[in-house]
């Protein structure tokens, strides 16, 4: 495109530098009542450290799925009990080894997000020093 380029409109939005939100997003209307309940607790600890980015609200979102199924299945077994009668035997409840697959897949995006006692007390990365030439990692 030739000549003079449109002025451009300032856009304003939610979020600050790099994608960063200003403001806490409140939860998608389609999660669960424990979802709803661990982004409201979530969302504003991310929010206030930086790291709540628009990049992290999906790994967020999942998060919150992952603990509210964790806490909704809880609820399952401590009313029916964690095990049940198949054919006259004992076994495991069905909802126990899914519970346990929420439970690790919530402790992984934790991580991620940084939500971990381990990874809240840890320092941000620094900024890397500009590259000062290929020489420089022959002396290291």
């Amino acid at each position: 495109m030739r000549g003079r380029k449109k002025s451009l409109a300032l856009v304003v939005s939610n979020t600050g530098a790099a994608g960063t939100q200003r403001k806490c997003p409140s939860a998608p209307s389609w999660l669960s009542t424990a979802a709803k309940a661990e982004w409201r607790r979530a969302a504003p600890d991310l929010l206030e450290r930086g790291l709540l980015e628009n990049a992290t609200v999906a790994m967020l979102e999942a998060y919150c799925i992952a603990a509210g199924t964790v806490r909704e299945l809880e609820a399952v077994m401590a009313e029916e009990g964690r095990t049940i009668l198949v054919d006259g035997k004992v076994k495991t409840h069905p909802a126990f080894r899914m519970q346990g697959a929420a439970m690790r897949e919530a402790r992984l995006l934790a991580a991620e997000l940084g939500l971990t006692p381990h990874r809240r007390d840890a320092a941000p990365p620094a900024a890397s020093a500009p590259d000062e030439g290929w020489d420089d990692d022959l002396l290291a």
